[in-house]
Formats: structure tokens, C-alpha cells, sequence
């Protein structure tokens, strides 16, 4: 769902940074009260961090098919296999350890599609 929302929304380039930063800072804030609703850590209900990390994923890059397709199945291979430190993150307090990993994921993603486009060429 967000990345057909990031490929249909015409984002400016500082548009999208601001909506990225409002993400992470609502996200933070709302992931750290249902934490303390429910009484569980980082609970599947919340999916405002995958947005997030998401978006990271295709924050320098051309937001196009190939690329949105190659973001999500490389931010969701991070996002469950969570290299270091994306796994340490998640020991954090609060909402902070619900997003951070998702964030480092979606770093990991961008930084894999951009080292494609610059040897190969791709994803366009």
C-alpha cells in the first residue's frame, strides 16, 4: 500500500522529506501510546514503521515500477532478516525501538538499489 501510494502522490523532493519526518514523529509518538495501551512490544497492529521504512528506501532514488518493486521486496528481506543493527535497535524504549528498525531497513534497501543503478544501471 505505500508503495503505490509513494508512486501515485507527485511528491516534491522537499515535500516528501517533510512527509517522511512527519511519519517518523507521529509514528514515534503513536507507536510508543498503543505499546502502552496493549501492554506489548511493538505489536502487529502497527504498520505506520513499515511507511516509514518504506519511504527511506526510496528517498534518493526515481520513484518508478521497477524501483518501487525492488524497494519493497529489499526493505521487507531487511526488514525480517534485521542486520545489525537493526536488531539491537529494537531494544529501544518506546516508540523509537518500533520505528528505528524499520528505518534502518529501509537505509539498507536504498543503499543496495542505489549501488544497482550506479554498476548496472538499475532498477529505472
Amino acid at each position: 500500500m505505500a508503495a503505490v501510494g509513494l508512486w501515485l502522490i507527485p511528491f516534491s523532493r522537499l515535500g516528501f522529506f517533510a512527509t517522511l519526518v512527519g511519519v517518523v514523529v507521529v509514528g514515534v509518538w503513536a507507536s510508543h501510546h498503543v505499546e502502552l495501551l496493549l501492554g506489548r512490544k511493538d505489536p502487529g497492529l502497527i504498520v505506520i514503521d513499515e511507511v516509514a521504512g518504506m519511504m527511506v528506501s526510496v528517498a534518493l532514488v526515481p520513484r518508478s515500477i521497477p524501483v518501487l518493486i525492488c524497494a519493497f521486496f529489499l526493505f521487507r528481506l531487511f526488514d525480517i532478516w534485521k542486520p545489525f543493527p537493526a536488531r539491537e535497535s529494537q531494544s529501544l524504549r518506546g516508540g523509537a525501538g518500533v520505528m528505528v528498525d524499520d528505518l534502518i531497513a529501509g537505509v539498507y534497501a536504498l543503499v543496495l538499489i542505489m549501488g544497482a543503478q550506479l554498476l548496472f544501471g538499475m532498477p529505472r
